[in-house]
């Protein structure tokens, strides 16, 4: 475990473009096309894991731990290697999901080969690609750490009861960010944003996967079920402060900007953009409203006709090995789906790396984690008509 925690100043989902996806891709994937949907039986491909030690994880940039002196060195996966025999060619490719969805899809809806073993997409998106069948079940008998450790919060999302087809690689909070000493005071509730004092000095999130959840828990919602009606009086509510000027912009990961200069003074966030954002600034806070916030995860999965599925299953559950995800958890600043990871990082000699262990926004507290749900996923039927109305108030 580095001594010393390494964060970037650029975290990973700040590359994100928090779009709603182009017309073309929302509509293949959210009306399900009966030819692209791939059966049970059709997924597997003859398993070559036994006589080719090797396997092909597309992850996204930033994502990983890296040595100090060398960055393209990963010291987790060179140490899975090392131990397992197993090669890893470790793609960071993935920079937003309806891109990477375009990438490989042509391969998957015509039954071919993708030539990656292993993704991790966000949860919604792992949504679409369970709708599909396009991800293979996982066998939970070759990875006992996941069955073991996995997160209670994050054990059965409405896209994938069980976790069948996923398994969280890094979890998060979208919630509340302000800077304490600009504004003068404490922000406990969404509602709070509507203040006059913030009029025009705020920002939400332009993408609907990642803004309408935590819109939802402000008017009391139980987001893990929704209904359209709770939609549509979000969109009403946010047109009224978009017309009344309260609400200075529809963001992605640029809000980081505007809070840190100050133009704004409270924004939908991400935890862990602020965790980097306080070790420049510790007057920035992170909220999980009273009303509650949403936790999300990107999850790793195994899309069809993989050629070497047994491997990345052997890798998955190396990664929930508690000290794994303490090291990892050590650099990524992401909420770590294996909470015994924490009494790991409890016990380091290093001052600030035994600091983390109490980072509520890597290891929620019980306070916060009543707080926290995920939300069911946008339907198929849904998604094209609540995508038309949510662009056209952000002006995608």
């Amino acid at each position: 475990m580095p001594q010393t925690p390494r964060t970037s100043s650029l975290s990973r989902r700040s590359l994100l473009r928090a779009l709603g996806g182009t017309a073309a891709l929302g509509a293949l994937a959210g009306c399900g096309v009966p030819a692209a949907y791939v059966r049970p039986g059709d997924r597997a491909a003859a398993d070559l894991s036994v006589s080719e030690k090797r396997l092909t994880w597309a992850n996204w940039p930033l994502y990983i731990d890296t040595d100090d002196k060398d960055t393209t060195r990963r010291p987790t996966l060179e140490a899975f290697e090392k131990r397992s025999g197993i090669s890893v060619d470790y793609v960071e490719e993935i920079n937003d999901n309806d891109e990477f969805f375009g990438k490989i899809s042509p391969s998957l809806m015509n039954h071919q080969q993708t030539g990656r073993d292993l993704i991790v997409i966000s949860d919604w998106m792992c949504a679409r690609f369970v709708r599909l069948g396009w991800v293979q079940e996982m066998d939970r008998a070759r990875q006992p750490n996941v069955a073991r450790y996995l997160d209670p919060l994050l054990r059965s999302p409405a896209f994938d009861p069980g976790r069948t087809f996923s398994v969280p690689w890094q979890s998060g909070i979208t919630g509340i960010a302000y800077n304490r000493r600009k504004l003068g005071r404490e922000i406990k509730h969404l509602s709070d944003l509507w203040a006059r004092d913030l009029k025009g000095r705020v920002t939400l999130l332009s993408g609907l996967d990642e803004a309408f959840a935590l819109l939802m828990q402000g008017n009391g919602v139980d987001i893990t079920q929704w209904t359209a009606d709770d939609f549509h009086r979000v969109c009403d509510q946010v047109e009224k402060h978009v017309r009344s000027g309260q609400i200075r912009r529809f963001t992605g990961n640029d809000y980081i900007k505007d809070l840190s200069s100050g133009d704004v003074l409270a924004c939908q966030a991400y935890s862990g953009d602020v965790i980097q954002l306080q070790a420049d600034d510790p007057d920035i806070h992170f909220v999980v409203p009273e009303e509650g916030a949403e936790l999300w995860a990107e999850s790793l999965m195994i899309p069809n006709l993989a050629s070497h599925k047994v491997n990345a299953e052997r890798l998955i559950d190396y990664y929930y090995e508690p000290a794994v995800a303490a090291e990892l958890a050590a650099w990524v600043n992401y909420v770590c789906p294996v909470p015994a990871a924490q009494d790991i990082l409890a016990s380091s000699k290093d001052e600030d790396t035994a600091a983390l262990a109490e980072d509520p926004l890597i290891f929620p507290d019980a306070s916060m984690r009543k707080r926290l749900a995920i939300a069911r996923d946008i339907t198929s039927t849904e998604r094209v008509e609540f995508a038309k109305r949510w662009n056209a108030i952000v002006g995608l």
